[in-house]
């Protein structure tokens, strides 16, 4: 496109409409542009030759350095921090927000954080509508632009402009989620809150350092500083399904836009309609042919045909990230695999610490649909029940983090030791599952030759009780975290 130019800089702060018809004239356009344009109409003024302006709001630690620049120069007001909404005439909260492409087409980067959680406040507002929340969140005009690696965010170009209010069927979900996240405040739980709690709407931690803690009501134990968000996975389904023209959208479980208060309560109901019964009888119930009655998934595919899902995605799911998984119970009650999760590079994790390690936020962040499966002594799965979870507290905080620190120790130290038998039998000196009732290591390669590399100057130490011997001490094979079957039986007996 041509050169950023608005030729008026007019619009009226009291009418919603107008204020989206007036940010739309920024796409197409890059925020170098919109600044540009401003610093030539001297609605913003350099203190510098240097540029001071755009060289501070393009800097990576400068959160929220887009937003504030849209709102200074193409809005024409001073970016603020205050309480009510950023047109409040109009009742319309900016929000500028990055997107990313993925492999399977685009998502968006981050999650969309709303408003801090004044613990004391908040704790005493139970009723939504009232909230400071649904002040900034009930209609927002997002702004939208293309993250790309390796470029600067202020490089950006524009692409999308549109007011959005969360849909009825959302919304009830959203007020669910406040509802959890008010009732744990209300507790004195607010150290105890995790992502994983709620569906759409999440208590996302709000500081740049991981130190930092804050009274809260009800309790003397403080608590990290917490804002309400929209959750990634929430904003990557409103991109593709409210903004984005043409995109592929997931079947819903909840049919014609009705409102449910209790999603959850609703999912369970449908699933429990069918307990007892077995595999096969599913699978003739809801027309599974016989080619696919031996698929790795069938189990899966089963529970979304009870919600009335056709493929394997729900839309529900899609939004609140929830992560769909079967667990087969065997006649004697015990479950034979343990739960694992992606394989860690060496390198990264040595350098992380535990409150903003990778697997540590997964499991703060996601929610858990369980569906099991429990076997008779005649051999044959009957559906035995399901249950949404999300790790506890304590248990992440105490026996996952032992498990992640003396892994991560062992990689920063340089204290990775194997031991290769006579017969070609590996061992590590990685936690194991006896040592830790929650979580252990152990190998996630395709094999023992799909390795990652040690962190750059330490090795493997390397014993040898035959012939066989290490081909690189400088590499090792792929490991991954699990969580133990016996502790996922637990959560399911609770």
């Amino acid at each position: 496109m041509g050169k950023y130019n608005v030729s008026s800089r007019s619009y009226d702060a009291a009418d919603p409409q107008s204020i989206e018809d007036y940010g739309q004239k920024m796409i197409g356009h890059t925020f170098y542009d919109i600044y540009e344009s401003a610093k030539d109409d001297r609605i913003v003024q350099e203190k510098s030759e240097a540029g001071n302006y755009a060289v501070s709001h393009a800097k990576k630690n400068y959160k929220g350095g887009m937003g504030n620049l849209v709102e200074e120069c193409h809005f024409g007001y001073k970016a603020n921090s205050d309480a009510e909404a950023d047109f409040p005439q109009a009742g319309v909260e900016l929000k500028t927000t990055p997107y990313k492409k993925i492999k399977k087409g685009y998502s968006a980067k981050e999650r969309l954080v709303l408003t801090m959680i004044d613990y004391f406040r908040d704790a005493e507002m139970i009723d939504f509508n009232s909230s400071h929340l649904w002040m900034k969140a009930h209609l927002m005009l997002l702004v939208w632009y293309l993250h790309q690696e390796g470029r600067n965010d202020i490089e950006s170009t524009v692409d999308f402009v549109q007011l959005f209010t969360p849909p009825p069927e959302d919304l009830a979900i959203i007020k669910d989620d406040y509802a959890k996240i008010i009732a744990k405040l209300r507790a004195g739980r607010a150290h105890e809150l995790s992502e994983g709690d709620t569906m759409y709407l999440g208590a996302c931690t709000k500081s740049s350092d991981s130190s930092v803690r804050r009274a809260q009501p009800y309790s003397d134990e403080p608590a990290k500083p917490r804002a309400f968000s929209l959750k990634h996975s929430y904003m990557t389904y409103v991109l593709k399904h409210y903004i984005m023209p043409g995109k592929k959208t997931y079947e819903p479980i909840i049919k014609n836009n009705k409102v449910e208060k209790d999603f959850e309560s609703l999912v369970i109901g449908k699933i429990n309609r069918y307990k007892n019964t077995s595999v096969d009888e599913l699978c003739l119930r809801f027309g599974i042919p016989k080619e696919q009655r031996n698929a790795k998934q069938l189990e899966a595919m089963l529970a979304f045909r009870i919600l009335g899902v056709r493929g394997n995605h729900a839309e529900e799911f899609e939004k609140a990230g929830i992560v769909v998984k079967t667990i087969r119970v065997k006649a004697n009650g015990t479950i034979k695999e343990n739960m694992s999760f992606p394989p860690f590079k060496f390198v990264e994790l040595a350098n992380e610490e535990w409150d903003d390690c990778a697997f540590a936020n997964y499991l703060r962040d996601t929610r858990f649909f369980f569906v099991v499966y429990q076997m008779d002594y005649a051999g044959s799965y009957h559906l035995a029940g399901c249950r949404f979870w999300n790790i506890p507290h304590d248990d992440l905080e105490h026996d996952v983090r032992e498990v992640w620190e003396k892994t991560r120790d062992i990689l920063r130290e340089g204290g990775l030791r194997i031991r290769i038998s006579d017969k070609g039998i590996v061992q590590n000196n990685f936690p194991k599952q006896s040592g830790n009732r929650v979580s252990h290591v152990r190998p996630h390669g395709k094999n023992r030759a799909d390795t990652y590399p040690l962190p750059e100057g330490t090795h493997l130490s390397v014993i040898s009780d035959g012939k066989i011997g290490w081909p690189d001490d400088t590499c090792y094979t792929k490991q991954c975290f699990w969580l133990n079957n016996s502790y996922i039986l637990s959560q399911l007996s609770e």
